[in-house]
């Protein structure tokens, strides 16, 4: 048998990513804010030219002061802004993160769906061998193998082709 990957993470160090993970947890818990679905849609994220829009409103306050407006308040526009560009990094680590961890995961299970397959297999000859155990073992395995046609969904039923 051959797998594709293999963990290459001892306990300790297990442990303190969980530590780590919770750490994280701990400081943003309190300051990160959690949208609902309505929410996110009335403030939605700006795109990449609001990005450089912003960043030319920051870049002429910063070297032509007198040109900026007197009603935005310019300590609050710095605060969210450094705020802004320090999370857009992170995320951006993070999200490179959880990639790594997500494909990291699909070959752990793809590892795991092929060992079930050839352990399936085994006590399938085991059955037909007459070894005591497998025919059970196989009837309620088989329930995870689909023998019927693929059904078709609709939009407000789901039907089983004929």
């Amino acid at each position: 048998m051959r797998n594709v990957i293999q963990d290459q993470l001892n306990q300790e160090e297990k442990q303190l990513a969980e530590s780590l993970v919770t750490q994280l947890e701990n400081i943003f818990t309190s300051k990160l804010s959690a949208l609902t679905e309505k929410q996110r849609q009335d403030y939605k994220a700006i795109n990449e030219k609001n990005k450089l829009f912003v960043n030319k409103v920051w870049d002429y306050h910063n070297h032509s002061a007198g040109l900026s407006s007197p009603d935005v308040d310019w300590v609050e526009f710095e605060s969210d802004y450094t705020a802004r560009i320090y999370i857009e990094a992170l995320l951006g680590r993070m999200e490179s993160l959880v990639y790594r961890l997500e494909s990291t995961k699909i070959l752990h299970d793809y590892d795991n769906y092929q060992d079930s397959l050839n352990d399936y297999a085994y006590s399938q000859y085991s059955k037909g061998a007459g070894k005591p155990g497998f025919t059970e073992k196989v009837a309620e395995l088989r329930q995870f193998f689909n023998r019927t046609k693929s059904p078709i969904k609709t939009d407000e039923t789901d039907t089983t082709q004929e």
